[in-house]
């Protein structure tokens, strides 16, 4: 061969090498960022192509898709209660991706999950349009309903879970504000980067889901943690006395804490009162004693047998922020910590699986937003069963616990009037912000119901004192809403 073909036959290896690195590249490398850019049309028609799966709760559908006669085949649509369901289902928009179920459980609705293989191949053979799978919750459309109008009624900021403690199934998840995630999932785009804007642009959060996303201090209803780990350490028990004085001096500071309002610990002038008394009046002064007397040590070994400050939360299957006691580098820190102030931070899932652990023995089980997982032809792929993550206190302490619990509701407003159903509740009244004097405070309480048969176990946070401002407390703003959710939820038990 001579030297110029030579030089051709070179020249067209060369071109035939970089073509091959080339479509290597493209559908190797970067398959997946050109899959999933927004400008990519082809992937969008595709997918858009394909009826979406259905996300329902005891029968009542709460995301579907619906046939449309424009480019895209399919609109995802909310059809029930939207700003209700919102925290649960999440969005699906083509130009903003997905959040709630539709993004933890996408594989399954959008069809391309493994345990739909054989059916996409059926399809495939058969020339039927394929079609996503079916996400079935554990959520009681019910107390949902029940739980969003009660914050809407009176436009409170905050969040109400509800569990199921035997099993962990979680029965309620609501936040407020809320949102339409329908005004995300249209095919204008115009008009959906418009409410994006405005919602993302809106200082009171909608898109916040204040349930799994969102941190407070829990106030006094950290008091049930701090006698979890007062009785299980034999520290202390419900007869043994501490201080009733309205206020005390943290140790090696100048700084005072004090009961709420500065309020003598129970009943009478006495100087003591007994640690059942200081839960039922929810006493801070006691239970700071309470808590130093635990030690640092041992309050967080229990919190984390609570799931409080453990490290990170598996998702259910939505993330769930993590929860912590903060650090406790003194008595006086672990004194502020025990009345759950400080640096302590509980979502309100975290709180809801405190009353939930209670309920059940001592026996704390892993929330869950799922129930079961469907093929488009409604046979049955996964359902989820109910998991253990340990046995957070022993039965006995969690009896005396319930015992205390029904004392507190006895002592808060409303908590003596007459139910077919016994409450074990505790309340929280918990300061924040720069100036927590003159800040209204956030207002708690757990609770779980009945008290001796626990069939629903509950958390209620009103932001920033709801409409009662700096004279809000948990049994006064918080306790009547999960009191109307745990009605609704016992209807006929």
């Amino acid at each position: 061969m001579n030297t110029p073909l030579r030089r051709v036959a070179l020249a067209v290896m060369v071109m035939i090498v970089a073509l091959l690195a080339n479509a290597t590249y493209v559908q190797v490398i970067k398959a997946d960022s050109l899959r999933n850019d927004p400008r990519n049309v082809r992937v969008l028609l595709d997918e858009y192509a394909r009826q979406r799966g259905q996300i329902s709760a005891s029968g009542t559908v709460l995301a579907s898709s619906v046939a449309t006669d424009d480019r895209y085949k399919y609109l995802r649509t909310y059809p029930t209660d939207p700003q209700a369901y919102a925290p649960v289902t999440g969005f699906y928009s083509m130009q903003y991706g997905s959040t709630g179920l539709e993004h933890a459980e996408d594989s399954v609705l959008n069809g391309s999950d493994n345990q739909l293989f054989g059916r996409r191949l059926i399809d495939m053979i058969s020339g039927r349009d394929p079609r996503g799978g079916n996400v079935i919750t554990t959520i009681n459309p019910v107390m949902q309903k029940v739980a969003y109008d009660q914050l809407t009624a009176k436009g409170y900021t905050g969040s109400v879970v509800a569990i199921e403690p035997s099993t962990g199934r979680i029965l309620t998840m609501v936040s407020t504000p809320s949102y339409d995630p329908n005004l995300l999932s249209g095919h204008d785009g115009a008009r959906t980067q418009q409410t994006w804007q405005q919602l993302q642009q809106d200082p009171k959060q909608p898109m916040l889901n204040r349930a799994v996303s969102q941190t407070y201090p829990p106030g006094s209803t950290f008091k049930v943690v701090v006698s979890a780990a007062a009785l299980s350490n034999n520290v202390a028990q419900p007869s043994d006395l501490f201080t009733a004085d309205p206020r005390i001096t943290l140790p090696d500071t100048t700084t005072t804490l004090e009961n709420y309002d500065g309020e003598h610990c129970g009943p009478g002038n006495s100087p003591t009162a007994s640690m059942m008394d200081a839960f039922r009046f929810s006493c801070n002064t006691a239970y700071a004693q309470i808590g130093m007397k635990v030690g640092a040590a041992k309050l967080k070994d229990e919190a984390n047998a609570f799931g409080i400050g453990g490290g990170q939360h598996p998702n259910i299957p939505i993330p769930w922020a993590d929860s912590t006691v903060g650090t406790i580098p003194d008595q006086a820190a672990l004194a502020q910590s025990s009345i759950g102030q400080r640096d302590v931070a509980l979502t309100p899932l975290d709180n809801a699986v405190v009353a939930a652990t209670i309920a059940n023995g001592g026996v704390r089980m892993q929330p869950h937003l799922v129930d079961t997982l469907q093929a488009p032809d409604l046979t049955t792929l996964d359902t989820f069963k109910p998991t253990s993550v340990g046995q957070a206190v022993s039965a006995p302490v969690a009896s005396t616990i319930t015992n205390m619990m029904i004392e507190s509701e006895k002592a808060t407003t409303g908590g003596t009037d007459p139910r077919p159903y016994q409450i074990a509740s505790k309340t929280g009244t918990a300061e924040h912000g720069n100036d927590p004097r003159n800040t209204p405070p956030h207002a708690w309480y757990i609770a779980f119901a009945p008290a001796q048969n626990p069939k629903i176990a509950i958390a209620v946070i009103v932001e920033n004192g709801g409409d009662r401002a700096l004279a809000a407390t948990g049994g006064s703003v918080a306790a009547p809403i999960a009191r109307a959710v745990l009605d609704a939820g016992l209807q006929g038990s």
